[in-house]
């Protein structure tokens, strides 16, 4: 019988965020797949347990994956873990989960720390609906293609950022959506500098230029006004009804066409029509 995958989410920052469950599950599985196997090690002293360990990062996916896969069919449970947070979420370990769903291994997720729920939480901004965009591309073209294409995004949009990045991110975001949209900038939280910066864009751009950022950040961004939709008049609606009716459909018809078509009302663009 094959073993179980466990996906536990370890702490952002304070160690005192590990659950009872998450230390269970470590203390009781056969292997650990961590990110970084030193970061790893610091958290399981702190919870005084000793368990072999293997790397699983960005560039061993393929290989790990498949030594992982084989141990699991074996029987093996194996917890996967994180640097800090909830594992496959902006993190290789998707790749692994869905290897695991392709050979039927069962997974279980334990919930836990994740940044990106944590800043949206504390934001200010509207928590509703929300889209997650996690790291931007390095490379500036990219980068712009892909905001661009989010200018019209009316949801909160989630961004991770890394301090040496965080003053093109600012400007990029600025340019793209205009210097009055606003953003909370959440940096190093549950730690002990942990800061949340409300502003918009602009003063957001203006402040880090005379600052250093340090840590790392959520950039937790205001979406999109909605758009007003634009109503066809009732002039051109009756202009589309006669169209439809000179190409041989009844009244009726084109009616229920061209209100369905432009957002009218039946009854309303009926009444008219028959006039």
């Amino acid at each position: 019988m094959a073993g179980t995958l466990y996906l536990v989410p370890t702490p952002i920052g304070n160690l005192g965020d590990i659950s009872r469950r998450a230390a269970q599950v470590l203390g009781e599985v056969d292997l650990i797949a961590a990110e970084d196997t030193r970061v790893t090690l610091k958290l399981l002293s702190h919870l005084g347990l000793k368990k072999p360990m293997v790397s699983y990062y960005r560039h061993n996916t393929d290989q790990a994956g498949e030594q992982l896969l084989e141990r699991l069919l074996a029987g093996e449970d194996v917890a996967l873990v994180t640097d800090a947070g909830t594992p496959a979420v902006s993190d290789p370990g998707e790749a692994l989960v869905a290897l695991c769903a392709q050979h039927g291994v069962e997974v279980t997720a334990l919930p836990g720390p994740c940044a990106l729920v944590t800043a949206l939480s504390v934001s200010g901004l509207p928590t509703a609906r929300f889209t997650f965009e996690g790291f931007l591309p390095m490379n500036k073209k990219n980068r712009r293609a892909q905001l661009e294409g989010l200018a019209a995004e009316e949801r909160t949009m989630i961004f991770y950022e890394a301090p040496h990045k965080l003053l093109a991110t600012l400007a990029d975001l600025r340019e793209t959506f205009g210097s009055q949209r606003r953003i909370s900038l959440c940096r190093e939280l549950t730690k002990l500098h942990e800061e949340v910066v409300r502003t918009t864009l602009g003063e957001a751009a203006e402040r880090y230029e005379s600052q250093s950022p340090r840590g790392e950040f959520v950039l937790v961004v205001e979406g999109a006004a909605p758009r007003e939709e634009e109503r066809a008049s009732l002039e051109e609606a009756l202009e589309q009804v006669e169209a439809l009716c000179g190409q041989g459909l009844s009244r009726k018809d084109a009616v229920k066409q061209t209100a369905k078509a432009l957002g009218l009302s039946r009854n309303e663009l009926y009444a008219a029509a028959v006039k």
